[in-house]
């Protein structure tokens, strides 16, 4: 397994600031997730975000006198690698607290031992509902599937006046199922008609004889609940075939502005954050993530960001770095981050609403993202 550690403590000056406080030791904090393999463009996304705010937090002095000190693990996306990851960081390195992983099955296997060790994680972006369910250690950035799926199926009859959809989805993946579940129960719920429900396998490239079917039964959108790889390849047969509804996706379409061109135009997809937002938290961290990495930061990393200063500023309030302190500051977290104003509630999945982005090329004909609305189910 390919391991990579960042330590955010580097310099002189921060190893004598550490040693002339009473408090000689750093904050260790354990980031795991796909930094390599199929989704190392999500992890690598949100490991920047983690460094960007473990940086700007020591830069302006650490946590009650303490530095912050990241070690970042690879698990490739793979969960025995994410609990190997796990096992290193805990027994090891020594850390109390751990952001990770990205995706749900990855974090849903290291859930039961952090909680069986009382070790404060928090997965950034696992939408799955059951990544929570191992017990009160366990929290998460992001907002989880059937929500996700709900402010979809709302959006589409709703905001776009939808009154027949098809799904298309990846019957082998929990996020897809997930998804188009609550997809159909939200549009159902609204007034709405599900036209079509077609399938494919994890892996599958041709959609051609699912998305005949879908063309006859004649929905005016689509819902294509899968990650932005898959949703490119999908998008282009399905504009090939003369399919001109709008399509709507969730977060793991992030990355098809890199990755797809005309045929994902008037498409919509729910996601954490905007980075047009004019919110001032969010222009900051757009503006400093752009200089450091020169690039617009995407889900992955403005969830990986708020990670951090979430952790911040609940040891800040618990006054200790101490796990069952910790745990318990972050359940009484209420504050304004990048992601929007943020809560937990009893099963420690955030309580905020879900922004919606729109498809479109800007004036250098590029495409980008721009804010479309804000969903609450």
């Amino acid at each position: 397994m390919k391991m990579l550690k960042a330590l955010a403590v580097v310099s002189a000056a921060a190893l004598a600031f550490a040693g002339c406080n009473s408090k000689s030791s750093t904050i260790k904090i354990g980031s795991i997730g796909p930094l390599s393999g199929n989704y190392a463009v999500y992890g690598g996304d949100c490991k920047n975000g983690i460094e960007l705010a473990v940086n700007e937090i020591n830069a302006a002095g650490g946590v009650n006198g303490q530095l912050l000190e990241l070690i970042a693990e690879d698990d490739e996306g793979q969960p025995e690698k994410s609990v190997s990851a796990y096992k290193k960081l805990v027994t090891k390195d020594g850390a109390k607290i751990i952001v990770g992983s990205l995706t749900s099955g990855c974090a849903i296997a290291i859930s039961p031992l952090a909680q069986a060790q009382k070790i404060v994680q928090i997965a950034p972006a696992a939408t799955a509902p059951a990544v929570t369910d191992a017990g009160n250690f366990i929290f998460r950035a992001c907002y989880d599937d059937p929500f996700q799926g709900t402010v979809g199926g709302k959006f589409a009859a709703e905001n776009l006046g939808a009154k027949n959809a098809a799904i298309l989805y990846d019957i082998g993946n929990d996020y897809s199922v997930g998804l188009s579940e609550n997809f159909t129960a939200a549009f159902e719920a609204n007034g709405g008609k599900i036209a079509a429900v077609e399938s494919y396998q994890t892996g599958d490239k041709d959609f051609n004889a699912q998305l005949t079917k879908i063309k006859n039964a004649n929905p005016d959108v689509v819902y294509l609940p899968d990650y932005y790889g898959t949703v490119a390849l999908i998008a282009k047969q399905l504009r090939a075939q003369g399919i001109t509804t709008p399509i709507v996706g969730a977060d793991g379409w992030d990355g098809l502005t890199e990755n797809a061109g005309d045929e994902v135009l008037n498409g919509f997809y729910s996601n954490h954050y905007a980075a047009d937002s004019t919110e001032e938290k969010v222009q900051n961290f757009v503006k400093n993530y752009k200089e450091k990495y020169t690039l617009t930061p995407t889900s992955f990393a403005a969830l990986g960001y708020d990670s951090i200063y979430m952790l911040r500023d609940a040891i800040e309030k618990a006054g200790s770095a101490d796990s069952e302190a910790v745990r318990a500051a972050l359940e009484a977290t209420n504050g304004d981050y990048v992601t929007g104003h943020l809560t937990f509630n009893e099963k420690h999945n955030p309580v905020k609403g879900a922004v919606i982005v729109e498809l479109v090329k800007n004036s250098e004909g590029k495409l980008t993202t721009v804010y479309n609305a804000t969903v609450n189910p």
